[in-house]
């Protein structure tokens, strides 16, 4: 029996068995509710599968045609790089600031967040974080800033998630290209641009270790408003890799010795280029909507920036010395457009004296009356319909119509109030008869002639009497110019680009649908059309820009009261529009013509050009010949030249010159110099 007692003592429950009994119970239990609290909490997080081929917002860079920056667009700013181009020490320096045992734990460092939750316990509040680099990553993309224990522990969860789903080389990339640094600065390389102007793999160890320290505070560390403080922050940084191990004590030392030299990235855009980039910004926005400030595009635009600063700097020297002669306090408004012949793409727009005072683009937005230099697009109709040749007689007499309303007549003059009586059809044009011009008008009747310049690429509207054909009514530079590129284009038209190629941020080539070139008049009507408007330019109004010293056309515009000048020019490689104005519609000055006002800025803007001219004329296509003939000028007398013509206008003409048929050298043998 006492055997038996002693057997029972022996199983008997000791207050250490009580204690370890509820330990354990206690730990069962809590390890069901942190289940439970980890159960409830995991059904409504974020999925972190959009982390795994994440790519954050990426600024939209765009370049002109050669390369040179002329804005960013976005709405964080920030150029995405893979960790490869990072220097080491960029990622020690914040591993070793943030995250030292960043290799080593799965997400969440526990010591950290014990350290970190005996200080928000003694402050009965939030104080210190404690958070790794991974619970950043799940904080900065996939919960709110909400400072909360719920919160945190939705960040732990995250943190752990993400660590399984990713690798450290993946979650470093992560961290390191969407953190904010402070100064409008998202991700390393826009940092480094912001406070060095050099790339992040340009990055010196200092330069390094001071963006590494702007992460807790970005706004208190900023060098550029607190230099002190980021320095101060600077050798925290250096201190803590030489404690890692990523740098000798040696090393953290020189760091800490080197000055700071900042040198602050201008992202602003290049104001030369502001009237241009407007209007690319209106037309790209239309394609891609809001990915065009997050999806890092890089878009090589048209625009020739040297050209464009040269021109600009013409054109406000012209409207400053306009307002001079004239007498005026406030210089004009003016606006130059030039197109590429053969591809359409726009190498100039300026829509105005200053766009940070005016936004407003005279190039696109304006519709001003172009006068005279409408007459072209009438001529052209004429010759492409057949009515007359170039050597065709018309009379410049007075003219009388019926106006706009019944009794009411109209009785158009020339800009000199004389009359020359029978003249050529060359001659019409080259001194800009307006009286020849409505009796043009008439003959090819107003609502084929208006059909004819929509075909032309005027979308402006015309109005529906007679004097359309002197200007009347008002059209955008843009479209007059572009207009005038089917003479130099042998009858076909294209649409002006603004865009040469557009890349993704992995460089694959977005395709661009252009519209195609298409005809709107035949060669032979083209051609004809640049032997006038060369003639224009060779004895009429149009004489000034003769100074550019090859092959060029080009018609003046001048509207009453010289409230408008225009000249729109071509040589074989661009066409050149310039408009010169006031906003009220008030007078430029007496005598402020198309040809003294508008001329002498399209011939400073074409000498601009980088590349120059070839020289080289137009060829002519293969039904023209020449043929000799006398015509009256009233400012030459009377002159032989050598006029073309449609091969079957003039089948018995001697002395005639068979153009495309004949062998280059033959023609260029046999072509009167002083015609050309």
């Amino acid at each position: 029996m006492a055997k038996r007692r002693r057997s029972l003592k022996s199983y008997s429950l000791t207050p250490y068995h009580v204690a370890l009994g509820l330990f354990f119970s206690a730990a069962i239990a809590l390890g069901l509710v942190l289940g439970g609290i980890f159960f409830y909490l995991s059904l409504g997080l974020p999925d972190i599968s959009k982390l795994i081929n994440y790519e954050p917002p990426a600024a939209t860079q765009v370049l002109d045609r050669h390369g040179e920056v002329l804005a960013y667009w976005y709405k964080e700013r920030r150029f995405p790089v893979p960790l490869s181009q990072m220097p080491s020490y960029l990622i020690q320096a914040f591993v070793a600031a943030e995250d030292s045992r960043f290799f080593e734990h799965r997400g969440l460092d526990f010591w950290g967040i014990l350290r970190a939750a005996l200080v928000d316990i003694k402050a009965r509040r939030i104080v210190q974080g404690g958070s790794t680099i991974t619970q950043q990553v799940a904080r900065s993309l996939l919960l709110s800033r909400e400072r909360s224990f719920i919160r945190k522990l939705k960040e732990a969860i995250l943190a752990w998630e993400i660590d399984s789903a990713l690798t450290k080389d993946e979650i470093l990339t992560i961290y390191l290209n969407h953190i904010y640094l402070g100064a409008g600065a998202y991700g390393v390389e826009a940092a480094a641009r912001t406070y060095f102007n050099k790339h992040v793999w340009e990055l010196s160890l200092p330069e390094a270790a001071l963006i590494a320290g702007l992460t807790p505070a970005p706004s208190r560390y900023n060098p550029l408003k607190n230099p002190r403080l980021a320095l101060k922050r600077r050798a925290y940084v250096l201190r803590r890799m030489a404690e890692e191990g990523y740098i000798s004590w040696e090393e953290a030392e020189k760091a800490l010795k080197s000055p700071l030299r900042l040198n602050p990235a201008d992202f602003s855009p290049r104001k030369e280029a502001l009237y241009f980039l407007s209007y690319l910004k209106d037309r790209l926005e239309k394609k891609f909507g809001p990915d065009l400030y997050v999806k890092g595009y890089t878009i090589y635009t048209t625009l020739d920036l040297t050209w464009q600063e040269a021109a600009e700097k013409s054109l406000r020297e012209d409207v400053l010395q306009i307002a001079r002669r004239n007498r005026k306090k406030e210089s004009p408004q003016a606006a130059v457009v030039c197109l590429e012949n053969g591809s359409g793409a726009v190498r100039v727009l300026i829509g105005g004296r200053d766009y940070q005072k005016s936004q407003f683009n005279r190039v696109v937005q304006a519709r001003r009356q172009p006068g005279s230099a409408f007459k072209p697009l009438l001529w052209a109709l004429v010759l492409e319909k057949r009515l007359a040749t170039v050597a065709s007689q018309v009379v410049d007499e007075p003219v009388v119509l019926p106006g706009n309303s019944p009794g009411n007549y109209w009785q158009p003059r020339n800009f000199d109030k004389s009359y020359l009586g029978p003249i050529s059809l060359r001659t019409a044009l080259v001194h800009s008869r307006n009286t020849v011009a409505v009796k043009l008008a008439y003959a090819v009747g107003l609502s084929d002639l208006i059909t004819f310049a929509k075909t032309l690429g005027i979308k402006s509207p015309l109005a529906k009497d007679y004097s359309v054909a002197l200007g009347s009514s008002g059209l955008s530079l843009l479209e007059l110019t572009r207009a005038y590129t089917a003479f130099a284009n042998q009858g076909f038209l294209l649409r002006e680009t603004l865009v040469e190629n557009i890349f993704d941020r992995h460089g694959k080539d977005l395709s661009l649908q252009f519209e195609t070139e298409k005809p709107v008049i035949s060669p032979e009507t083209a051609f004809l059309m640049t032997y006038l408007l060369k003639e224009v330019v060779r004895t009429g109004t149009g004489r000034c820009a003769r100074a550019l010293g090859v092959p060029a056309g080009g018609k003046t515009g001048t509207t009453d009261n010289y409230h408008d000048a225009w000249f729109i020019g071509f040589t074989r490689e661009v066409t050149c529009g310039v408009w010169i104005g006031y906003d009220s519609i008030k007078p430029l000055g007496r005598l402020e013509t198309g040809g003294r006002a508008a001329c002498p800025l399209w011939l400073k803007v074409m000498k601009d050009r980088p590349e120059g001219y070839s020289g080289e004329d137009f060829d002519p296509p293969a039904g023209i010949i020449f043929a000799e003939m006398k015509d009256f000028d009233p400012l030459r007398g009377e002159e032989t030249l050598w006029i073309p013509l449609r091969e079957d206008e003039a089948p018995a003409l001697k002395n005639s010159l068979p153009s495309s048929r004949w062998p280059r050298f033959l023609r260029e043998l046999l072509r009167p110099r002083g015609f050309w």
